[in-house]
């Protein structure tokens, strides 16, 4: 697990993750152990592997200095540079082997641009660039659903345009590709979100479901993928809708994590599918508001460790 900003919320909750998780989820935590909250019983360890035969209520620590020490809430530029080096060290391990993969706290990237001129969009950028620069796609991930959003952090005026038949086939071939390896699934169902309401309805509303969405669907499902699509929108995410589905592709951001956010707030994973290592995050932020005060919810990081662990044995058969 790595620290994240460290003037976040990411240390404390590492610290009530090992206390829910215990031995069923083994991590270490990458990071500067003065960044812990005060009091934390830690123990360090020379690697990953480690973190096995540490008791229960302490939490092994894989120590990386940081340049300066942190007040909950109030990040330091000084420090981006040391985060940005423990992302690359845990890569560095689980692309050794010794580990079976990273689980990201969050991070804050407007300091890391200012601290150390971070060039990246956020964490899944760099994790790409760091494996070579791959192909990934963003899912959010939990129980109740799977979304994948085909494109993410751009205005929605400019969804249409970047929404081409090119990124439509390699996002679902991704999805299904990750689905098999990292889900254990071995026909995915991949439903595939309209772009227009109705999805376009005949052409009345919007020309690119039928021009763009439905020839890559039709493409895919002669070499044998289980396609559904495009389908509306607003009617994809009821009960027996999702009941059709192993995860949905949907067009632009708000489509796919508006569901996924009013179904399951706290419970949700963000999942990078494409990389060659198991990377799971929490799917919210720093949270500078409430740092060091005790209120932040650990589920989703719990969720995001146990999904990793879950993955890794996916991986492994």
């Amino acid at each position: 697990m790595t620290c994240g900003e460290p003037a976040g919320i990411g240390p404390e909750l590492a610290v009530r993750a090992r206390a829910i998780l215990g031995a069923a989820v083994p991590f270490v935590w990458l990071g500067d152990p003065r960044h812990l909250p005060p009091g934390t019983d830690w123990i360090a360890v020379d690697t990953p592997q480690a973190a096995a035969n540490v008791a229960e209520g302490r939490l092994p620590v894989l120590p990386h200095r940081f340049a300066a020490a942190v007040t909950p809430g109030q990040p330091d530029p000084a420090n981006a540079a040391g985060v940005i080096e423990v992302i690359a060290r845990a890569v560095a391990l689980v692309q050794a082997g010794a580990a079976s993969g990273i689980v990201t706290a969050p991070l804050n990237k407007k300091v890391l641009k200012d601290g150390a001129g971070f060039a990246f969009p956020g964490h899944t950028e760099y994790l790409a660039h760091l494996a070579g620069d791959v192909p990934v796609v963003m899912m959010l991930a939990s129980p109740l659903l799977r979304v994948v959003p085909a494109t993410i952090h751009i205005p929605l005026a400019q969804v249409p345009a970047a929404l081409t038949p090119e990124l439509l086939d390699q996002v679902i071939r991704l999805t299904h590709a990750g689905l098999i390896r990292d889900f254990g699934l071995s026909t995915p169902r991949i439903a595939v979100a309209g772009l227009n309401p109705h999805a376009g309805e005949g052409g009345t509303m919007g020309h690119e479901d039928a021009s763009v969405i439905a020839p890559v669907i039709a493409r895919l499902q002669a070499e044998g993928m289980e396609l559904t699509g495009p389908l509306p929108a607003d009617t994809l995410f009821h009960p027996r809708a999702r009941a059709q589905y192993d995860a949905a592709i949907c067009a632009y951001h708000d489509q796919a994590l508006i569901p996924i956010k009013t179904l399951d707030f706290d419970g949700g994973v963000n999942v990078t599918l494409g990389l060659p290592f198991v990377r799971t995050s929490p799917d919210h932020g720093t949270a500078f508001d409430i740092a060091g005060k005790g209120l932040a919810l650990p589920e989703s990081l719990v969720a995001a460790c146990r999904l990793a662990w879950d993955m890794a044995a996916a991986r492994l058969g």
